[in-house]
């Protein structure tokens, strides 16, 4: 009979385990339930930049997780076109982050007013044998003002880190690849969505050529994206004759490729890269799966791993601080500072469903990783006090209780402290 109840608990604990790496995103889903709108992305913020000669609109969309008070900062990604693709970024995020991604905070940059002045990379008069008048070729200016201004506001006013994603479309693809090319110590990761290397003849694209045979791109990651218009007029330009055609129609088409293939050849560089092509797509619908797909693939190394193991009560109390050390480890070379590698509610939790399976060693281990990971929670001190109270220690059971009233000062921590020092 106590067999049979242990094996019970034990599913519904590896099941809870399981939904609470995998459905955060349905907790982190539950808000003010009077909200007049279902969805609220961005806050609108602004900045004056002496480089641009004018101010610059932002959005700023701060991770579910965040609470204000904790000392938490986190990775930050830059959206350019901000106004268009801040939600969807967000919205990949309430499903992927904390499993597949780590919480970031959002940050939109307007481009909706010279959008082509600031993401072109070099200057044109004409476009395909047409005059094209609209001022343009100042993303080296636009790309002083990210360095000088606005990441530096953005370190200031809110909770992020130096580890930072770019992303961009079309023109903000060309602009992020121009990045990559030109500034690579600003950014880890680069997702090129569709962009435009087609741009002043390959002017970019030849740049690339000489700079990235000598240039390092070690920690550094490329997400790219091809959409399926690969020509306009001619059904019959597939993905694999494309190459050959030498009309404009597919210049396009075959600048993207010509990257690709050129970065893929340039492999000793370092650089992380996937290239992917989106056949039933087109430039104004590719954004949706090349933001999903590109944020998974330049946070691979973030997922979790040995999860079955994680979720086994089989698995022996050194092999779980071992897979838990590595994950820290590897968190740390990615991030190039330290980060906690699991969530301080997981490891609580695991705590507790360790002493109700009866493997203290276990219950001490988890408790004390919480503490390790998370000193300034008075909660952690709080559950090793749990721990050391069903051990019948109460002298350690007080102690932790103690340091948790000294960080918190509730008066919860206080009754309980009288409590045991009663018994």
């Amino acid at each position: 009979m106590i067999k049979d109840t242990n094996m019970t608990n034990g599913l519904n604990i590896v099941m809870a385990i399981v939904l609470m790496i995998f459905f955060q995103q349905f907790v982190k889903a539950q808000g003010n339930q009077k909200q007049l709108f279902l969805q609220k992305v961005g806050v609108l913020d602004s900045l004056y930049s002496k480089i641009l000669n004018e101010s610059r609109e932002i959005y700023i969309q701060l991770p579910a997780g965040y609470t204000p008070g904790k000392n938490q900062k986190y990775p930050v990604v830059f959206i350019l076109d901000g106004e268009m693709f801040l939600p969807t970024v967000n919205e990949v995020q309430n499903y992927y982050s904390g499993g597949f991604t780590p919480e970031m905070v959002l940050v939109g940059i307007s481009n909706h007013k010279r959008r082509v002045r600031d993401l072109t990379t070099s200057s044109i008069t004409t476009k395909y044998g047409m005059p094209f008048n609209e001022k343009n070729g100042e993303a080296t200016n636009f790309r002083k003002f990210i360095e000088k201004e606005l990441i530096p506001f953005i370190e200031t006013k809110y909770p992020v880190t130096n580890y930072r994603t770019l992303i961009g479309h079309s023109y903000g693809g060309l602009f992020t690849i121009s990045m990559l090319m030109n500034q690579p110590s600003l950014f880890a990761n680069y997702l090129a969505i569709d962009p435009s290397m087609d741009w002043d003849d390959q002017k970019l694209l030849k740049e690339a050529q000489e700079i990235i045979t000598t240039q390092n791109y070690k920690n550094k990651a490329l997400f790219m994206s091809l959409s399926g218009q690969l020509h306009m007029q001619n059904s019959q330009i597939t993905i694999d004759n494309v190459m050959q055609d030498t009309t404009d129609f597919t210049l396009f088409a075959r600048s993207n490729i010509a990257f690709s293939n050129m970065v893929k050849q340039n492999a000793k560089s370092g650089l992380t890269f996937e290239w992917r092509f989106y056949p039933k797509d087109i430039h104004g619908t590719i954004s949706f799966p090349s933001i999903m797909d590109g944020l998974i693939s330049l946070f691979e190394w973030y997922q979790m791993e040995n999860t079955d193991k994680m979720n086994s009560f089989d698995t022996p109390k050194q092999e779980l601080l071992s897979i838990i050390k590595y994950r820290e480890q590897k968190l740390k070379e990615h991030f190039e500072y330290s980060e906690p590698p699991y969530p301080e509610e997981l490891l609580n939790m695991s705590g507790y469903m360790n002493m109700d399976m009866k493997q203290p060693d276990k219950a001490k281990m988890y408790f004390e990783l919480a503490i390790e990971f998370y000193p300034e929670s008075a909660n952690a001190y709080d559950s090793m006090a749990d721990y050391y109270e069903a051990q019948g220690d109460l002298t350690n059971a007080i102690k932790y209780v103690t340091k948790a009233f000294e960080l918190n000062g509730d008066d919860f921590y206080k009754k309980r402290i009288e409590e045991l020092n009663g018994k």
